[in-house]
């Protein structure tokens, strides 16, 4: 068949069985089409397998970048594991079915409009997403006296690190060295689970959860590392907003009671490039 085309899908929380459903009509027309996962499969490790090799047979290539909720430990978790090496089970489990992690050589995509380097990242976020003038005591106290809190502040655990906001610096620091050093020089699809900019969240009904959504550092990143397009997820807000000619693409399923009465196109993978 002829070169593919690169869809991106996240957010499909298959822990819902109308979500499970919808999964599994997800098809690719050509096995050279690529899939980008932006995070929020699930956090239960058996269907978040499930749910990755049931996406690995219907798409060429599939590439994870990890959700919020992939990392939350609920109960114990199933593993026992928390942290960075609950990411790190993740990720050798998406190794085990072929689906390519952050932690891999950036593939590229030579497909209709290549090549191109997709590059899945894990960031997390930095508190920074928050209203002007607010430290981030302040913004975190206005959010509990509202009753707008993220679970990550219960089920997250950043251990090894210090705190979210500490992991997040990690990350930022090994996706920079990483993206600087990396030969040869090409246009790039940036994938992550939180959005790059801030003014994503302003869709937001309520703005006090920005805060887990993000960090002011990647603001610029779509112009220093030569985005052809940037996906995220997790606002559960599927939408295109266009910065500096690039499309930023949130690809969100959501949850049943968000995606009911959607267009159909909003239910099944966003098709990233080539563009229309």
């Amino acid at each position: 068949m002829g070169k593919g085309e690169l869809f991106a899908i996240s957010d499909i929380h298959v822990e819902h069985e109308e979500n499970r459903q919808a999964l599994e009509r997800f098809r690719s027309g050509n096995e050279s089409d690529w899939l980008l996962v932006a995070g929020d499969v699930a956090n239960d490790v058996d269907l978040f397998e499930w749910a990755l090799r049931t996406l690995k047979a219907a798409f060429g290539t599939v590439v994870w970048a990890p959700g919020n909720h992939e990392l939350h430990v609920v109960g114990g978790g199933q593993s026992g594991l928390r942290g960075e090496a609950r990411y790190m089970d993740f990720v050798e489990r998406c190794r085990a079915l072929g689906v390519v992690t952050p932690e891999d050589p950036y593939p590229v995509w030579d497909g209709a409009w290549g090549p191109i380097r997709i590059v899945p990242m894990f960031l997390l976020y930095d508190y920074s997403f928050r209203g002007p003038g607010l430290s981030k005591r302040e913004a975190l106290e206005e959010a509990f006296d509202v009753g707008v809190v993220c679970d990550d502040e219960f089920v997250l655990d950043p251990h090894p690190h210090a705190s979210r906001e500490a992991w997040c610096e990690h990350r930022i620091r090994i996706s920079v060295q990483r993206l600087e050093s990396v030969e040869p020089p090409l246009p790039a699809v940036l994938t992550n689970h939180f959005p790059l900019k801030i003014e994503a969240t302003e869709a937001l009904l309520r703005p006090q959860f920005a805060q887990w959504c993000g960090t002011r550092v990647t603001s610029d990143w779509h112009r220093r590392f030569r985005a052809a397009a940037v996906v995220h997820g997790h606002l559960h807000i599927p939408r295109t907003m266009w910065h500096d000619g690039v499309p930023f693409v949130e690809v969100s399923l959501g949850n049943p009671r968000e995606w009911r009465g959607r267009a159909p196109d909003l239910l099944a993978p966003r098709k990233i490039l080539p563009k229309g």
